[in-house]
């Protein structure tokens, strides 16, 4: 591993934590324990490392504790190897497309940790590798300046295959450019019990900080949606810093992994379902406006859903099958277009999309629940839709659903902390978690 020199600097991590945090970084240079500094008749700062040297078989999810006794701690340094999710490889992070660096290697997976304002004790932020040899080297004063410095050797417990946690999907994807109101979201490959170390162990960073929360659907899907919809034009950062953490009894993260996007300009469009009319707006000002035609509402299979949506996908040419939202072949009400320009903003079949079989956009509601358009408007609406798009539905009796398609918004901000696990705000200035990664 690269030799990289330690950082002071400061974190807090967790609901009221405070005092400074030291930086740990790999080091390469020579680990070795003594005292050195001036002399003097005060005795040597005793330092001691939690897990003690020799130790095999930790947990992943227990922290490391440091604790000096006749002086303060100056500095701490984590060195990992080995490890991952296959004992023969290093342990490795990256984003969601490559593993690209050896854990701890970056600044991104640096382990840190918080130091008390005393300085006489250091508490690990972060999980360990599984599967991994652990050098802590620790170092500290005494109050004549004499140095002291000590090291701890120990492994920790590998994952078994079959019990490891993963990622099966998440969006947007880095390098995308979303809309202002785009969630993150995180599909993992098992079930989560231990909710609240997971999404701790997920750092949300963004240019222009604000707060949010993640809510969970199902055991397997985590989305972390800010307050408000996201200011436009900055950079998005999700560090999922999964190695080590316990999922559920027994299963555990092997890896961390970085996701990057952008946000773009802000772009909400309003559907008004009683004047069949679209309004497309930029930083608050209306650039477009179509008239369009919604579902026809004599059932509620075919009434468009009403409320804040996000735009979802978008496709230039898609099979409409009525088969795929309930409705058979064959039976009277069964349907298969070839549809143009068409985007997705629900789960249950509802696209905005180009129609010019439909006589009644601009005047009446005559589809199966979708936004029918004319083919050129339908086309600029394409072109111009990034995904997370707010596109709000006004004035129908059928509500969207919360987990319909991507409707987090559906949720007040009371709401959706009333449904976090932590039950608190999550701040996006890189200043940490609401709480702790590791064992209960």
């Amino acid at each position: 591993m690269k030799g990289s020199t330690s950082t002071a600097g400061y974190r807090s991590v967790g609901a009221g934590a405070a005092g400074s945090a030291i930086i740990l970084t790999a080091a390469c240079t020579g680990l070795w324990a003594g005292v050195t500094g001036s002399g003097g008749d005060t005795e040597p700062v005793t330092i001691e490392i939690t897990p003690a040297d020799g130790t095999g078989d930790v947990r992943s999810n227990v922290p490391i504790t440091v604790g000096a006794a006749n002086g303060t701690i100056t500095d701490v340094r984590v060195e990992q190897a080995g490890g991952g999710p296959d004992e023969d490889i290093p342990a490795r992070v990256g984003t969601e497309a490559e593993a690209v660096a050896e854990a701890g290697d970056g600044d991104d997976y640096a382990m840190t940790g918080v130091l008390d304002k005393a300085k006489t004790e250091w508490v690990s932020d972060w999980n360990l590798v599984p599967g991994a040899d652990v050098v802590v080297t620790a170092t500290g004063i005494n109050a004549d300046g004499a140095e002291t410095e000590v090291v701890s050797r120990f492994t920790t417990e590998p994952a078994d295959k079959g019990k490891r946690l993963g990622l099966e999907s998440n969006f947007p994807s880095s390098g995308q450019t979303v809309g202002v109101g785009m969630p993150v979201i995180v599909n993992f490959d098992a079930p989560v019990e231990n909710k609240e170390q997971v999404e701790n162990s997920i750092e949300v960073t963004s240019e222009k900080a604000t707060q949010g929360a993640w809510n969970w659907f199902g055991d397997q899907m985590a989305v972390f949606r800010p307050e408000e919809y996201w200011e436009p034009d900055q950079k998005v950062s999700v560090n999922m810093r999964l190695a080590g953490v316990e999922a559920s009894p027994g299963v555990v993260g092997t890896e961390n992994r970085r996701l990057d996007f952008q946000v773009g300009r802000e772009q909400i469009t309003t559907v008004d379902d009683g004047a069949h009319e679209m309004t497309v707006q930029r930083s608050g000002k209306t650039v477009k406006t179509f008239p369009i035609s919604n579902g026809r509402a004599d059932t509620e299979r075919y009434t468009t859903t009403n409320g804040v949506h996000l735009t979802m996908e978008k496709y230039e040419h898609l099979v409409m099958d009525s088969s795929t939202v309930g409705i058979p072949a064959g039976s009277a009400e069964a349907y298969r277009l070839d549809v143009n320009w068409a985007v997705r903003f629900s789960n249950s079949g509802e696209f905005a999309h180009a129609a010019p079989w439909n006589g009644n956009v601009g005047s009446a509601n005559s589809s199966h629940g979708c936004t029918n358009m004319a083919t050129d408007d339908a086309k600029w609406f394409h072109d111009e839709t990034l995904m997370g798009d707010p596109y709000i539905v006004e004035g129908t009796d059928r509500e969207l659903e919360v987990d319909n398609g991507w409707g987090f918004w559906q949720r007040s901000w009371d709401e959706w902390l009333e449904n976090s696990p932590t039950g608190e705000p999550d701040s996006t200035d890189d200043t940490g978690t609401p709480g702790s990664v590791h064992a209960a």
